[in-house]
Order: C-alpha cells, then structure tokens, then sequence
C-alpha cells in the first residue's frame, strides 16, 4: 500500500454549510491490518452454521435499530432529510435486513441434481472471502444493508467504507455488530479518500467489490479491479420514468407520482424523474402533481412540519436549477411558483419542487440524471410512444407504469429496457425481488435470492461410489 499523507475526510452539514463530524483517513498500516483482520476471521466465520450467524445478524439489526431516535437527527445535519420522515429508512432498513436474513436457508442450500446411480453430486454455494462495500449518501442504511448483511449471512466478512456526507453511518453499523457480539474482524468500517479506495481494490485486498454510485464512479471500480478477476456489482443511478395511461387511476397516480419524485429532494436512484401521461389525462396529471409540489414545506430538516430538506450540497442543487432554466428557456412552462419557498436562492442547497410541461428529450432535464425535486411530464398519444420515449435513457433502473389493465402493463413491460418494472407503484424495494438494473444503470444484482448468488462461488461435488 502507498503511503498516503494524512487527511481528513469532512461531513459538511447541508443545514447551514458547517463541518458536522470529521475523521483522519485510515494510514496504510490500519488498511492492511483491518484487511489482514478480515480475512483472517473469514476463515472461522464460514464454519458457522446460517442459523448461527443469523443469530449474530438478528442482534445487530435490533442494535442499530434502538439507535433511531439518534440516527434520525444525525441523518438530518448529514444529508439534509427531515427529521419528520427520517424513521423511514429504517423501516426498510429492518425490512430488508430480516427478509435476506431469513432467506439465507434456502438461497444458500446445495443444489442437487436428479439421481444417478453409483454417484453423489451436488453444487455447494462457498462463500468468496472478503467483500468491499463502497456506499453512498442519499439512502445510506438501504444501501448498505443491501449487500452487508447478505454477506455475512452468506459466509463472508465485510469491509464498509461509506460516503464522506455520511460518516456517522459506518460508525452506526459498527457499533450495531460490536453490540451483536460479532467476532472481532467478521464486520469493520474504513475511512478512505478515492485514491486509497483504488489502491485497495487494485492491490487485491477483498474479494468482491460492492459499488452505488455515478458511472463515473462505477468506471473508476472497474479500473481498479482490472486484471483482479474479481466481481464488481455496480448500481450506478438512473433517470427512471413513469407513464399514466388513460385508464389509470389518476388520484392515485398523481399522489405516488409526486412522492416518487420529491421525496428526499428528488435524490434517489429509482426516483421518478420524468413522466409520460397520455393526451387524454396529461392535462389532470400535470396539474394534479404541480399542485401537491405546491404545497411540500421546504426548510430546516430539524423542524418537525418540514417535509423537503436542503439537497446534499449547493452544487447539486445549483445543476438542477440550470437544468430547470434551460429548459424554460427552451419552451418549457414551469408549473410550480417557487416564490413561495424563501430558502430556495441560487448558491442555496434548499430547492423547491418544480413540474415541468412542454418538454422533450433536447433538454438535459428529460435525459440527464438531476438528482433533485424536479420532473418534467409529456404528452403521448399511446403506448408505443411511451415506450419508445422511456426506453431513449442511458439508464434502466425502474420503470413505472399506472393502469388498471394488468395485461396491458405485462405486454409494456416486455419492452421495457429496465430492470425492474412496476404497476401502480414507484421507488421501493422489494427484497423479495432482485434489484438490478441495465444500460449505464450498472450490472450485478442485490436482494432476493439472486443477489445471494453473488456473493457466492459454485464448487461442484462429483463423488463416484465404489461398491463392493
């Protein structure tokens, strides 16, 4: 490992631009020693029976969850979400961590062929060592939990290195598996800058690298790992779409929409980023979704009738107010008066919701990821248009479509180049269901019984039976 001179790695609230919380970056020595610790406990860890480490995971997960009141208020000066909804990440964060937990018995069972005579065989499911979690800010337990519980469950030790916004996370998870009673080494957490990230992946120190983040930052995992032979599972965003046919319920539509799309500023992976409706409710579904953005109370995430929190930063949400401008600047009309949300000022993190009609994909707001509250909405004539226009992304995360004509949405969703597909709901994850994506959206998957298949290796058992 290269030496690297000593830094810190600052959480920069944005509440009020202030540092929140910093730590010194890890020193080559404490990378090699919480690898060398890792790989070490891996070794014993593996031997355990599921039910076992089940039992060490069930803890943790109770652990963490009697931090919430603390967490809540931490994930507020982190990142900006208001302490009104900031329970509900955590809700999902048990969700998901119970359901893979529990899932383990049977996802990680042998495989076993059909019967042949004078022969045993069956595929055991090993696990591959020592995972590598690189995390990012705006979900930071959901995506976490993602792929470290399902991990360990499946016999491997982790490494967590999370996002400089979210600091506090790792700390969170580690005091959550050390009040577990985890074996010392089986779960750590690194403070590392990008360059020492690449270095520890290039240098072969774990064994499979889990990434959310930009494709930029996808791009720079698959560098790194070149030549290790290792899988690199990337989720690297998306700008998914939604479509109102005109059979759909519209309330209900319009309601979920708007939530898909302003909920945590608009800074969600699977968020709602643009909508198709057609012609014959396009009308109702714009104003009903400009509306409700109306009325979202944006402000400091520590008052408790705030609804819509600053975005992480103010660069951030300075690119989608240009985006917003160019648009309107190219024949856009924007729907919402954002002259009612004071806090909403160029140079600011705090942006008001904003729902733009008569748009197209020449504008950056209907194909470039914004990662904020902002969705444009066009008209269609019919399905094949819809998907035409859905399926004109570099991404393909999610795709919603809302109807009441189930076939209808199975015969869309055969053509839709996504990885998931949903009717009448948008930006959740069933564990139950594999999360992955397509296009620029990354490879890999996480959750259900596939993602277990990841983070696993295939070793075949072909026993001939002598017989006397």
């Amino acid at each position: 490992m290269q030496a690297t001179t000593q830094t810190m790695i600052q959480c920069i609230s944005p509440i009020d631009g202030s540092v929140y919380v910093e730590r010194p970056i890890a020193t080559p020595e404490q990378i090699q020693a919480c690898f060398q610790a890792s790989r070490t406990a891996q070794a014993n860890w593996k031997r355990l029976s599921i039910q076992e480490r089940a039992k060490y995971c069930h803890a943790a997960v109770d652990a963490l969850l009697n931090m919430k009141t603390r967490i809540v208020d931490e994930l507020a000066w982190q990142m900006g979400r208001p302490v009104s909804v900031g329970a509900g990440e955590l809700r999902g964060f048990e969700e998901r961590a119970r359901y893979m937990i529990e899932l383990a018995t049977t996802a990680l069972a042998d495989l076993v062929p059909n019967p042949k005579t004078g022969f045993e065989r069956r595929i055991l499911r090993e696990p591959l060592g020592v995972v590598l979690t690189i995390a990012p800010w705006n979900y930071p337990f959901l995506t976490t939990v993602n792929s470290v519980i399902p991990a360990l469950m499946a016999g491997n030790t982790s490494v967590l290195k999370h996002a400089a916004n979210t600091l506090l996370v790792a700390e969170r998870f580690q005091e959550a598996f050390d009040a577990a009673g985890l074996p010392q080494g089986v779960f750590q957490h690194l403070v590392l800058n990008h360059a020492q990230t690449a270095q520890v992946i290039a240098n072969g120190l774990a064994d499979m690298v889990c990434f959310t983040g930009s494709v930029a930052g996808g791009k720079a995992m698959e560098a790194a790992a070149s030549g290790r032979f290792i899988p690199v599972g990337l989720e690297l965003g998306g700008k998914d779409p939604a479509y109102v046919r005109a059979d759909a319920n519209l309330q209900h539509a319009i309601e979920n929409l708007a939530d898909g799309a302003f909920f945590n500023s608009g800074q969600s992976c699977c968020g709602i980023e643009r909508i198709y409706a057609h012609e014959n409710v396009y009308n109702e579904v714009v104003a009903g979704i400009a509306k409700l953005g109306s009325q979202y109370k944006l402000g400091n995430p520590l008052n408790p009738t705030t609804n819509l929190g600053p975005m992480i930063k103010p660069a951030s949400a300075d690119f989608v107010r240009a985006q917003i401008n160019q648009a309107i600047a190219a024949g856009a009309v924007a729907h919402v008066d954002t002259s009612e949300f004071e806090l909403d000022q160029p140079g600011s993190a705090y942006l008001s919701p904003q729902v733009l009609s008569n748009v197209n994909h020449s504008m950056s707001v209907m194909l470039e990821e914004s990662f904020g509250p902002v969705v444009g909405i066009m008209k269609v004539k019919d399905d094949a248009e819809a998907i035409r226009l859905m399926n004109d992304s570099p991404y393909g995360l999610t795709a919603a479509i809302w109807t009441e004509d189930v076939g209808a949405a199975e015969r869309m969703a055969a053509e839709l180049q996504t990885g998931t597909v949903f009717m009448n709901r948008c930006d959740y994850l069933d564990p139950a269901l594999a999360w992955t994506g397509v296009k620029d959206t990354g490879r890999g998957c996480t959750l259900s019984s596939i993602g277990y298949e990841a983070l696993t290796r295939p070793k075949s058992l072909h026993f001939r039976l002598q017989t006397s």
